[in-house]
């Protein structure tokens, strides 16, 4: 009766092994396979017997042995479980994703824990790898991760213009007036705005102002440095600042948009459209007590090229 009850519990125990909804693998010290679950084969394409006593890594060039080699070898010797996390890798064994909900992904995203398996005397003898498949968690946590991403920069960005909206400009020249004055550096605030951009919207209408103000934009974009960032300040004006660059410097960069911006064309309902800007520039100085004070000094330099004529650009 002791025998039939302990061999009825060796078959369960077997039947748990086989169908668990996890990955189940047992190697020896010299890591070949004593044990490769159903969930193993069935993923892997490798029945027990074809992985029965044959080492694991002949079978699985694209594993990281190296690293999966450390990681075993530390439970043997430390006697401890170690876990793996798909955060951390996102997959041991290079399983396709079948799962209909999660197609998206490739692979199989995998967490796995390695558990040390000690004999009666208390030896690790051997170590059982567990896979599970946490496909579901992982692509969840990335849509939810891209989705934020998505929405921080929707709340810092200009939807007409796709540059940094007022708000964002706020917290990014208050970090930039920070670092230049802690460290006794030099970056120069520049104002701009579009040329008589009402008389546009009066002729062409709202539509055509804009599209004049997202042609704008894009120069802007395409001319600035990694380095520098750009804003729409208000309706038609926008706000840069060049890191690390002085004012006889910058008057390259202002050089640049107004030619480009000159000769950039606008096309509204069959009217060609051209349009220039006024620039004012205020490098940070000593006497640069506040970001208002900044801002102040650059938008004093934009008046000034407006009151030369416009289409130009002024220092403070």
């Amino acid at each position: 009766m002791d025998n039939q009850s302990s061999l009825s519990e060796f078959h369960w125990i077997m039947n748990m092994v086989q169908t668990i909804d996890a990955g189940l693998v047992v190697l020896d010290k010299d890591f070949k396979v004593q044990l490769w679950n159903d969930f193993m084969s069935n993923h892997s394409g490798l029945s027990a017997r074809d992985m029965q006593d044959s080492p694991l890594f002949s079978h699985f060039s694209e594993l990281p042995e190296t690293w999966l080699r450390s990681k075993i070898e530390s439970v043997f010797l430390l006697k401890n479980n170690a876990f793996t996390s798909w955060e951390q890798r996102p997959y041991i064994f290079r399983f396709s994703n079948y799962r209909p909900v999660t197609g998206i992904s490739e692979f199989m995203f995998q967490n796995m824990t390695i558990i040390p398996l000690a004999s009666l005397t208390g030896e690790v003898t051997h170590v059982s790898l567990i896979i599970y498949d946490v496909t579901d968690i992982a692509i969840n946590r990335l849509q939810l991760d891209k989705a934020n991403e998505k929405l921080a920069r929707l709340s810092q960005t200009d939807s007409l213009t796709q540059l940094n909206n007022r708000h964002n400009w706020n917290t990014l020249i208050a970090n930039e007036f920070k670092r230049v004055k802690r460290y006794e550096q030099v970056s120069t605030l520049m104002m701009l705005d579009i040329d008589h951009f009402k008389k546009v919207n009066d002729t062409y209408g709202h539509v055509a102002g804009d599209k004049v103000i997202a042609e704008v934009s894009r120069v802007i974009r395409e001319s600035v440095r990694e380095t520098d960032f750009a804003a729409r300040y208000g309706g038609e004006e926008f706000a840069i600042c060049l890191t690390n660059t002085s004012a006889d410097k910058a008057i390259i960069l202002a050089e640049r948009l107004c030619k480009a911006i000159e000769s950039a064309l606008v096309i509204e309902d069959g009217n060609v459209i051209q349009v220039t800007i006024s620039i004012g520039m205020a490098e940070f100085t000593a006497n640069t007590d506040t970001v208002d004070t900044w801002t102040k000094n650059a938008d004093s330099a934009l008046y000034k090229s407006k009151e030369n004529g416009r289409n130009q650009y002024s220092i403070f």
